[in-house]
């Protein structure tokens, strides 16, 4: 999926023009990447256009995931798009369900393995059937 499909795709879902649909995606990247391992966001970079790949990068000081829950997440993705906090949840979930159309492999999965059980409200229903997001 190139960039432009992406962006389109997350304005439909989340209902909202391509410039705000271009924020929550960057916002929600973003946010992601604090939350991954840096392995895991190398892995899920790989499958995404250019301008995506750069908002995932890992650097050797942020190699680690950084721990919060779902809330701490929508809040952080609205911070950074300047959105409320459901707008922030429909980019979230707007995003998540375009990463999982986008990106082969069973990556999107991986990546919800290593969120908490918490965030199902914003990724179960891009899952595959059958994966599970960790009881952590």
């Amino acid at each position: 999926m190139n960039y432009d499909t992406f962006v389109d795709q997350v304005a439909q879902r989340a209902g909202v023009p391509s410039t705000r649909a271009v924020e929550l995606t960057r916002a929600t990247l973003e946010t992601l990447a604090d939350r991954l391992t840096g392995g895991e966001a190398l892995d899920l970079a790989a499958q995404l256009p250019k301008p995506l790949q750069l908002l995932l990068k890992k650097t050797p000081s942020t190699e680690h995931a950084d721990r919060f829950g779902a809330a701490e997440f929508v809040a952080r993705v609205g911070q950074r798009a300047d959105a409320d906090p459901s707008s922030a949840r429909s980019g979230i979930r707007a995003v998540f369900s375009t990463l999982r159309e986008a990106i082969t492999g069973g990556e999107f999965d991986d990546v919800a393995a290593q969120l908490p059980r918490e965030y199902r409200e914003l990724v179960e229903s891009t899952l595959a059937p059958g994966t599970a997001i960790r009881r952590a």
